[in-house]
């Protein structure tokens, strides 16, 4: 058994990488500094996983794997401000809690602007996604077949992946895209809300799935309608069953945007 240090751990990044590149070809001001960790933790098959991250973005793969592996990579204008950023990692064999802490906002200037961090993440696509939370910028969840994935977006783009989960994802502001590039039988549930933006589903043409999409404020066209209905003017919800239905739900709902859903490989 690790021991409690090993299995309870919050630190601040260390330097792995730490290089200066020039943008484009403005002044020092414009110039990034990278801070990069890549690390191993041995979890079980069922592990709970939270991540919660500020400004950039959060990348987690499912893969059949007894562990996870972590890259992170913090970006700043300043040394400074990027060593006030900072990753808290807690692994325990049955949880991984990850939370990113940005400075103030109160003490960012023009010159001396607070950076983001980019996490890509494999865990084993067993594993339960209890948490993911991104204020802003681009939440990606790719080949999961646990219990739960639960994602929440402020502002950006957020992508579920060939999920075979019970999925929960909203979207405050942006796109949101749920994506099937296959389909295999069972029992799981998809929830996708978005408040402000468009939502897009791609399915595979034998998929079964029971569709409920609803928009307050926009139009909702999809490729499974009869050949007759496609025709006609997109409407505000569809409840509709795909090839029977199954045991599959899928629930889409927009307040201030489109939803629309799209067949692959007809």
């Amino acid at each position: 058994m690790p021991s409690a240090t090993f299995n309870q751990r919050r630190f601040r990044l260390a330097v792995v990488v730490y290089s200066l590149s020039l943008v484009g070809c403005g002044p020092a001001t414009d110039r990034v500094l990278e801070e990069t960790i890549e690390q191993s933790y041995k979890i079980e098959l069922t592990a709970s996983i939270s991540i919660k991250n500020v400004d950039g973005s959060i990348h987690v793969y499912g893969a059949p794997a007894n562990e996870m592996t972590l890259q992170a990579t913090k970006r700043a204008y300043t040394p400074n401000r990027l060593k006030q950023i900072a990753v808290n990692v807690s692994v325990q064999p049955r949880a991984v809690a990850i939370e990113t802490t940005f400075p103030r906002k109160s003490t960012w200037g023009l010159f001396d602007r607070a950076g983001t961090v980019d996490y890509t993440i494999v865990v084993p696509d067993t594993a339960k996604i209890s948490r993911l939370e991104l204020a802003n910028g681009e939440l990606s969840i790719e080949g999961m077949r646990g219990q739960n994935v639960h994602a929440s977006l402020g502002t950006g783009r957020l992508v579920d992946r060939n999920c075979f989960s019970n999925v929960d994802v909203t979207v405050g502001r942006g796109t949101l895209i749920l994506a099937y590039e296959w389909w295999e039988p069972g029992k799981f549930s998809v929830q996708a809300n978005i408040a402000n933006g468009n939502a897009i589903a791609f399915f595979p043409s034998d998929a079964v799935f029971h569709l409920i999409a609803e928009t307050v404020h926009g139009r909702i066209a999809s490729d499974f309608a009869p050949e007759g209905e496609r025709r006609a003017e997109p409407t505000a919800k569809i409840d509709m069953s795909v090839n029977g239905g199954g045991e599959v739900g899928i629930k889409m709902n927009a307040t201030e945007g489109n939803i629309k859903i799209v067949e692959q490989n007809p």
